[in-house]
């Protein structure tokens, strides 16, 4: 019997991550769940990925902390079996607003989980996976890694652009043992996200500057991550996949 692949998604519990463990689950994996806060929302995601035939575990952790990434993936495999697939979708922005007048302890926390988590959940799944000579990682970046996002989160838009520039230097250093690293960039999507930031109708408002003139859905950024997870995508490592509606 064909063992089913077991994908870990951080920040599983709302928003992408929740529907990338939902797509994964009708695409045959089992998935690990990875939260910080609210226990209520990943065990409803956990459910949903049970109904549809995935085994499912919810882990609380911060992934800007080593020791929360270490049981994590611990967790992950003692549960479920050893851990073909990395998600990394945790991220934060912060208050919408200018540089000049960001809180320096906003600036670390994002710095440490959309830059530091990548990298200590990268390392990890690293580990496994070359150990084993397989495995693929999906890191989460943004279209702001391009657009720079002047006026609203300068520093959240650097940190997409790092962990772009990780992709592509882990793809190059890993590829050789068998691991593939890729990263999805999605424009403005209608999660939840923007009311976190303090605007909750931004997506709304991005629409005309947008070619498709509409926000994104969750379901489809998680559709491009479930590909470059599959079987074919094989020949893809290194790749910024954008799924920004043209933005």
């Amino acid at each position: 019997m064909t063992r089913r692949p077991v994908t870990v998604v951080t920040g599983g519990s709302r928003g992408i991550g929740a529907a990338t463990c939902r797509r994964l689950a009708v695409d045959g994996h089992d998935v690990v769940v990875g939260y910080v806060r609210d226990a209520g929302a990943a065990e409803a995601v956990a459910d949903e990925v049970r109904e549809a035939g995935g085994r499912c575990v919810t882990v609380a952790g911060d992934t800007a902390v080593e020791a929360d990434v270490e049981r994590l993936f611990d967790t992950a495999e003692r549960r479920l079996g050893p851990v073909t697939g990395l998600v990394n979708n945790a991220g934060v922005t912060g208050p919408l607003g200018r540089l000049v007048d960001a809180d320096s302890a906003d600036l670390r926390r994002v710095l440490d989980v959309n830059l530091l988590g990548t990298l200590l959940c990268s390392r990890r799944a690293a580990q496994l996976m070359t150990a084993r000579g397989s495995g693929v990682i999906v890191n989460v970046s943004s279209a702001a890694a391009t657009l720079g996002s002047p006026g609203e989160y300068v520093h959240y838009a650097a940190t997409k652009a790092a962990v772009d520039a990780l992709t592509l230097g882990l793809a190059r250093e890993l590829g050789p043992e068998g691991v593939r690293v890729n990263a999805v960039a999605p424009g403005v999507v209608d999660t939840e996200m923007h009311a976190a930031m303090g605007a909750p109708d931004r997506a709304a408002r991005a629409a005309p500057s947008i070619p498709l003139r509409r926000p994104g859905r969750a379901e489809e950024i998680a559709a491009a991550i479930a590909w470059l997870l599959s079987p074919d995508a094989s020949y893809a490592t290194g790749a910024v996949l954008r799924v920004s509606g043209g933005r």
